[in-house]
């Protein structure tokens, strides 16, 4: 396996099915920059997803090749390093990226619907305690994910959202809660929509 040795000094990772990649994924990315102030996105397509049925997942290269017609932005990479680095579980990924990139500084993007489910997550504790995390709204996810579990565990190390582009500074655990303008398309609503 080779990852190429070049890294930005802020990168965000969302990591994802991608299944598959939509506008929704492209709008949290280019809020992620902004607001973060990061140098890229970069959009970890899955193999597989532990938690979900792999019999509703498309084929892998065509969720790659979805998403990088999809993403069409010089800071958004989409990047199968999963794949690469035959990795099932997020943990597994950030450790390797971290040993692969260990002048970079990375900040784990989710949206606000993987927040209220990460305690299932495996090592969900480990993932928080090694990399910032920065968590996108949506709709009408605000209230499961603020009020879940892993909101009440990491409590004490919120960081206020005025102060997100510090993120990526400060020593894990840390994590925000980004507000942002509320864009309708999930891949859920995309597949129902495309009768898949």
């Amino acid at each position: 396996m080779t990852i190429a040795h070049y890294c930005p000094k802020k990168v965000g990772l969302l990591g994802g099915s991608f299944n598959p990649a939509h506008a929704g994924h492209r709008h949290i990315s280019l809020e992620a920059l902004k607001r973060l102030g990061l140098d890229e996105v970069w959009w970890l397509v899955s193999p597989a997803n532990p938690l979900k049925d792999p019999a509703v997942l498309a084929p892998y290269e065509t969720r790659l090749a979805q998403a990088k017609a999809m993403a069409a932005h010089p800071r958004i990479r989409v990047l199968d390093i999963e794949q690469k680095l035959d990795a099932r579980y997020t943990i597994d990924t950030v450790k390797a990226l971290q040993r692969h990139y260990p002048s970079a500084r990375f900040i784990w993007l989710m949206g606000a619907d993987n927040m209220a489910g990460f305690h299932y997550w495996r090592r969900w504790q480990e993932i928080a305690a090694c990399i910032p995390v920065a968590v996108v709204d949506r709709l009408p996810y605000h209230y499961g994910a603020l009020g879940g579990r892993f909101a009440h565990y990491f409590a004490a190390y919120r960081v206020h959202e005025s102060r997100a582009r510090l993120l990526a500074s400060l020593p894990p655990p840390a994590w925000t809660y980004l507000f942002i303008p509320p864009h309708p398309l999930s891949s859920t609503q995309l597949r129902k929509t495309l009768g898949k």
